[in-house]
């Protein structure tokens, strides 16, 4: 069988794929992660007040688009990326937040770990701005929705195709 791990030599190395001979095209993905802050974060985001980091909100938007772009530094085997385009929504839904993030670029390879780490660096700076008012904050899932672009074509999470979040 041969080995489904793209960064795994043969000889079972961790490597980074040789991306080298392939042809730069449009790629994109989004992905999501959902942070559940519980009903006393909740209704203190509601009002806004009471937190001494500033808006939960944005400020976690803009960490999402800086782990973007530092994705390469955080995860070992990505190439560095010129990032076109990085979008991160946040959402409360009752007493939890949905965070979703789009990014875009040409490139050899795909977006998926740019918003995945997009996604996750958001939730993480939910948690970070919150937790002096609740600890049992829980974050997740983390979740690649959909990818376009590149050999494999699109890809688009089941749920997804069928409008169920």
């Amino acid at each position: 069988m041969q080995n489904p791990f793209t960064h795994i030599s043969p000889e079972g190395e961790a490597r980074m794929v040789n991306v080298g001979a392939k042809a730069a095209a449009k790629r994109s993905a989004v992905a999501e992660a959902w942070v559940t802050v519980g009903p006393v974060v909740s209704e203190i985001l509601h009002k806004q007040v009471g937190l001494t980091k500033g808006n939960v909100i944005e400020t976690a938007r803009l960490a999402g688009i800086m782990g973007a772009k530092r994705t390469a530094d955080l995860i070992p085997l990505c190439h560095p990326l010129a990032i076109e385009v990085v979008d991160v929504e946040a959402e409360l839904i009752k007493d939890r937040i949905r965070i979703r993030c789009r990014v875009e670029c040409e490139a050899k390879t795909g977006v998926e770990m740019e918003a995945m780490t997009a996604a996750s660096i958001a939730a993480l700076t939910i948690y970070d701005m919150v937790k002096s008012a609740e600890k049992g904050v829980e974050i997740g899932p983390v979740r690649l929705l959909e990818k376009h672009g590149g050999k494999s074509g699109d890809w688009l999470r089941e749920a997804e195709k069928n409008g169920d979040y």
